[in-house]
């Protein structure tokens, strides 16, 4: 059973870090484009990160280049968000999700999302 489970949210401090994780199940998320997707509240969801399949090229909305971070765990079949220098505006659910075919953003399964709180 293909699953998705993100963890690692929290409540931080502007200036703060936090890293969620993504730990995959019933498939190997190096064969596919593994994306971390957001969603403030009230706002629709805005694309954060890519990681490819294969070589795990990295690709990162304007938004959160240079702060953020995507890598992966083969072994743990894991993929992490590093995300650094966090502001208000991060504050959002961050879902992980499994594209359908290369890096199109068109997901077949998600995660069912870890929050995040960016706040003094």
């Amino acid at each position: 059973q293909v699953q998705l489970v993100e963890s690692g949210g929290g409540l931080v401090q502007p200036g703060g870090s936090l890293v969620p994780t993504c730990a995959a199940f019933g498939f190997t998320p190096k064969n596919y484009y593994i994306s971390w997707v957001r969603q403030a509240p009230g706002k629709g969801p805005e694309w954060v990160s890519d990681t490819s399949s294969g070589s795990g090229y990295t690709y990162y909305a304007d938004s959160v280049k240079g702060r953020f971070t995507i890598s992966r765990d083969t072994a743990k079949n894991t993929t992490y968000l590093r995300m650094n220098s966090l502001t208000p505006e991060d504050t959002a659910l961050y879902y992980c999700a499994r594209n359908v075919r290369g890096g199109t953003h068109r997901y077949d399964y998600w995660g069912q999302g870890t929050q995040v709180n960016v706040s003094s």
